[in-house]
């Protein structure tokens, strides 16, 4: 298996280097070649031949180097490789006359060409991520790892999200849609790239991303320019984005269970399209984490992700937060009015948290910004044309709601038009191993506190436990375990919390007797609540006689109840 990932990793490799605008070859240690491209035959008028006159030259690595070869003039820079399959040299070569008219806009200097064409060398070898058709790294140069701050080697295998920070890679081996100088955001600063589908025989295999500067070194001064206007502008206007993006992708949704796989791809499905979705499951679930996960994954991924906890908002203040309000709309109205989480949503999408807490004078304006597609400010006259993806979540029975006049049927209906229903943790116990490992993992790093990881003995407690809190739950059993544990040590039973090992060590001490009685009693109890007290309409239900019923009551001492 392993040997066919690296077989498909040097195909991909290669069909990137086939495609390059340039002359491509590369050395052993021993210079002799290991892979050419169809551009540098070209070159060579198919003569492999001629390849032996470079071989022969005496070059100085990253330095751009003239020659002549059956007439024609070529720029030639050599780089040394390190740790790609025994491969020791890589050299570009293009063309610096005339015949370079395909690749060098018209009109311009020798000079300037050359200046073009180093550009282009730089470029082909500066700044490159290849991922495969999963997502997987292939290829990451070293001067993009320093620039991520990451390490070259270790990345090479890992999914593209755990590489590079807010990347978009495995979404455009999704869509097979190429995105052109995007900004993303790294480090705190940020980076413009560009992201290419690979195609083959029509299908997707991978993608390559690429930074659009000449060097690392060019890039890292307008990193910092933008980095000094992103706080300029932050102290004018606030960093809305900042805080109203989406953190997490289906990536970090873990689990491998039944249940929470057909979830995570019902999902996906959803993300595809632009309709409303209803979020239902217990509190702890991840009900957040799947809003995050289908924003970015959808057509809004690049707009905002605005979230809005209906529980949290005081029922006074709620209108105003959601659709805004104009100046002196109420006293202590700010001067200009101010936009609402709508509108602050507006090509993105918006989360409204806890949807069932919504008090029923707001589910009719949320109705009416469902319907009409727009929102008034409170205290305006005139209505605004928006443009949102309404993702709700709620751990209430919104049909109980509803029989109990609490939540409005029509606005249920128009919400619910997609419905994922998010297992409990106790649905999903074979998912309890794995998560607790992800997440000692995730705080040995955040604590700088390595350790060796859970024993089987606490394992046991953990996936016993009933788990009422759901991940949230175990996510801070495990923090409070990594607090307890000594370093480079397993976490052990008597790390976990006392609630823990409480249930873990629980006998049962009633008999099967007794369960029996106790459900025979209370069987009894509401066959006569049911017929009004008449013990012979009971008896009968109860498909016993009038004297067994009488007998059983008086042993269960019912008679004088």
């Amino acid at each position: 298996m392993q040997n066919s990932h690296a077989i498909r990793n040097e195909q991909l490799f290669n069909k990137i280097i086939d495609e390059l605008p340039l002359g491509v070859m590369i050395l052993n240690h021993q210079k002799e070649i290991l892979f050419c491209n169809q551009r540098l035959l070209w070159m060579m008028d198919g003569d492999e031949n001629e390849m032996t006159h470079l071989l022969q030259q005496d070059f100085i690595l990253s330095t751009i180097v003239k020659m002549k070869i059956n007439k024609k003039e070529l720029l030639i820079k050599g780089e040394r490789l390190e740790g790609i399959n025994g491969a020791a040299y890589m050299y570009l070569c293009a063309l610096s006359n005339e015949a370079t008219a395909d690749l060098l806009p018209t009109g311009q200097g020798q000079q300037e060409n050359e200046m073009l064409i180093e550009d282009i060398l730089e470029y082909a070898y500066d700044g490159l991520v290849l991922v495969d058709a999963k997502g997987y790294v292939v290829l990451l140069t070293q001067a993009y790892a320093e620039f991520l701050k990451v390490d070259q080697k270790s990345s090479i295998g890992k999914h593209v999200t755990e590489v590079i920070e807010n990347t978009r890679m495995h979404i455009v081996v999704k869509t097979g849609k190429q995105e052109a100088a995007s900004l993303q955001k790294v480090n705190g600063g940020y980076m413009i790239a560009t992201r290419s589908p690979i195609f083959k025989n029509g299908k997707v295999v991978g993608a390559v991303g690429k930074l659009l500067f000449k060097n690392v070194g060019q890039f890292s001064a307008l990193f910092k320019r933008l980095h000094s206007l992103e706080k300029e502008l932050k102290k004018y206007k606030g960093d809305f984005r900042e805080s109203n993006k989406a953190s997490y992708s289906f990536h970090h949704l873990i689990g491998e269970s039944p249940a929470f796989k057909q979830v995570k791809a019902q999902a996906v499905k959803v993300a595809e399209n632009d309709s409303n979705v209803l979020l239902l499951g217990e509190s702890g679930t991840g009900k957040e984490l799947f809003a995050h996960a289908i924003h970015q994954a959808s057509s809004r991924g690049m707009g905002l992700f605005v979230k809005v906890n209906c529980a949290a908002i005081p029922a006074e203040l709620i209108e105003s937060e959601l659709f805004g309000y104009e100046e002196g709309a109420f006293t202590g109205a700010r001067k200009g009015g101010k936009a609402g989480k709508f509108e602050t949503a507006d090509g993105g999408t918006i989360f409204l948290d806890e949807i069932g807490e919504l008090p029923i004078h707001m589910q009719v304006k949320l109705l009416r910004v469902l319907q009409e597609k727009e929102v008034e400010r409170v205290g305006s006259t005139n209505s605004k044309a928006i443009d949102v993806r309404i993702i709700a979540a709620t751990n209430r029975n919104l049909e109980d709601m509803v029989d109990k006049g609490e939540f409005r049927l029509d606005l249920y209906y128009r919400l619910k038009v997609m419905e994922i229903t998010i297992p409990s943790l106790k649905d999903r116990k074979e998912d309890v191993s794995r998560l607790s490992h992800y997440f000692t993992e995730k705080y040995a790093t955040m604590m700088a506190k390595p350790v060796k990881g859970i024993d089987e003995k606490a394992l046991h407690i953990l996936k016993n436990y009933h788990w009422p809190g759901n991940i949230r739950e175990l996510e801070n059993v495990i923090e409070r375990a990594m607090n307890m544990v000594d370093l480079k040590c397993f976490i052990e039973p008597k790390h976990l919390s006392a609630n823990i090992k409480l249930q873990e060590t629980v006998v049962p001490t009633r008999t099967l007797a007794e369960v029996m009685e106790e459900t025979e009693k209370q069987t009894i109890i509401q066959c006569l609540t049911a017929v009004g007290g008449k013990k012979t309409e009971a008896a009968k239900r109860l498909g016993i006689s009038r004297t067994t019923l009488y007998e059983k009551m008086n042993k269960y001492h019912l008679l004088e109840e």
